[in-house]
Formats: structure tokens, sequence, C-alpha cells
């Protein structure tokens, strides 16, 4: 089946390109964002609203709670399904998001790594995540550059597959390289990479948009409703600011710089992963992209 991969960093365009895609070719779309999942985390995820749900069938979005956890090979699993499904009903699908490690799991599938040891984890767990970073430095350097140090969950996993294999994590994935292996779908990739300056407007005034919209309320609603800050899902950009700010780290008027500061970093960040995807065509602007093209392309294969 043909689908169509909009990609690229926060702010840069890719949920309105992907309405637009998906309305033009009569289609539904699928979010590849790691935190759209959560219910109750609205504001600070950027979702799309009520109106353009309505317009066009959006598939991954508020699928779990906080308290639950969603993977990579989870979230394929998901996609596939949502895939099938409008496949059945014959609509093409666009998949839209800029959690890579997402993509490229649909896209390509994982390596397949050793199963949990529950023991090892809580042992790992227990070192926390700032020591189990420079562990991690120590025996897989590459793995340790991409995990944030904050990342527990993915700290936990990198060093259960070394301890459980006695290789990185990182040469597994090297195995399993995507260059190589064959697209479980037929993609059309479509990259947004705004020009830096106009990026940073954007996301600056995305995340005082979103201060102001409500966001430390959000997350208060949240933890009244019973989720506890310490959940993982509070470790995404902008809850975690809102959490250290809660928790009386970080003053109201260092909210939002400290937040903008941090997505500019993860916005690079995800430029750097999709610019190894040799088969992206990258845009300045959504307005470059052929909409009626890429629609026609996808409506084309809806008999593969």
């Amino acid at each position: 089946m043909r689908i169509v991969l909009i990609v690229g960093p926060t702010a840069s365009g890719k949920s309105a390109l992907a309405l637009r895609v998906a309305e033009a070719a009569g289609g539904e779309v699928v979010s590849a964002d790691s935190q759209q999942v959560y219910r109750g985390m609205d504001i600070g995820t950027g979702k799309v609203g009520p109106g353009e749900r309505t317009r066009v069938v959006h598939h991954l979005i508020d699928v779990v709670t906080p308290a639950e956890t969603m993977t990579a090979a989870r979230f394929a699993e998901l996609a596939d399904a949502a895939i099938a499904g409008a496949a059945a009903r014959g609509c093409p699908v666009v998949v839209a998001g800029g959690t890579g490690l997402y993509v490229r799991a649909l896209l390509y599938g994982l390596f397949a790594g050793p199963g949990a040891d529950a023991e090892l984890r809580a042992r790992l767990e227990a070192e926390g995540a700032p020591a189990l970073h420079e562990r991690l430095r120590a025996v897989d350097p590459e793995a340790a550059a991409r995990i944030l140090p904050n990342d527990l969950r993915r700290l936990v996993r990198a060093l259960e597959v070394h301890a459980l294999t006695g290789l990185p994590i990182s040469a597994h994935q090297q195995r399993h390289d995507v260059r190589r292996a064959p697209p479980r779908y037929e993609a059309r990739w479509v990259g947004l990479a705004p020009p830096r300056a106009e990026l940073v407007r954007r996301i600056e005034e995305r995340v005082a948009g979103m201060v102001a919209a409500g966001l430390v309320a959000e997350v208060r609603a949240l933890v009244a409703a019973g989720y506890p800050l310490e959940l993982r899902a509070f470790d995404a950009i902008g809850y975690r600011e809102v959490r250290a700010h809660l928790r009386g780290e970080l003053a109201a008027d260092e909210l939002v710089p400290r937040i903008q500061a941090a997505t500019r970093r993860y916005a690079r960040r995800q430029l750097v992963w999709f610019r190894s995807e040799h088969a992206v065509t990258w845009y300045k602007t959504a307005d470059d992209v052929d909409v009626h093209e890429l629609a026609a392309w996808l409506r084309a294969g809806r008999s593969g």
C-alpha cells in the first residue's frame, strides 16, 4: 500500500500539510508523534483540534493515558492496524510526525532484541538516569549520544540489551540497517525544513502560545486526576519544564524561555535524524508542496 510520510522539525507545519493532502486524496491521517498519543496532554503536544479531526479522520491521537507506556514497536502495531483499516475503507493514508524512531519503525521495522528482564530492569532503574547515562557512555557512546540523560526508559533498555547480549544496542541497530531493509510500505517522503530564522520564530510563538493557552493548568489538572509528576509522560519538552515550575525549581518568568530553548534543541536533533533519510524530498514551506500531485499518487495506489 502507498503512504505519504510528512516529516520534519516541530513547528514546521507538518500537521496542516497532512490535513491538506488527506483532504485532497479523500484519505486519513496517522500521527507519528510520541506525545500526542497521551489523553489529556493536548496543549503541550500541539494536537490538531476537534475541527480538523472532524474534517479528516486522525489516528493514534489520544490512544493511551499518561500512565501507560508507548514504544516504537507498539506504535508500529497500532499504525499498521490503522493503515489496514483505512485501506479496507478505500482511504489513502498520510503519516505525519516528528518522532523519527516511530516513522522508522513503521516503514522498516525494528531489530528483534532480547525480551525484558524484570529483575535487571529494576536494578538499573534504582540507579537513576544520570548514573545510567554515564554507564551507557562507557559501553555504548553512540547510543549515549542519542539518548537524553533523563530518558530513563531508553537508558534502561540500552543497558539491558548490552547486559543480555554482550553487544551495544547501537551495534544491533546497525545490523538492522534500514538502508538495506525493504520498506514495509511504498512511501513518498516529504520533509518540511523552514529557514532557521523562520523556524525559530515559529517555535518561540508556538511555545508562548501554549503557555498562554493554559499549559500549566493542563498539567495541574492531570495531577489532580491522579497522574503523578514522576510519570515518564511528563518528561516531554514543555511538560518537564512545567513539572520543575510546579516543584518550585523554575520561576514562572523562566518557563517560556526554557521551553523555547529545549524545543529549538529538539528541532535540531529532528533535522539531523530526518536528513539521514535520503529518500526525503525537502521543502522550505508547505506552500511549495504540490498537494494535488501527492493526492493523485495516493489515489492511484489504492489497489496496491
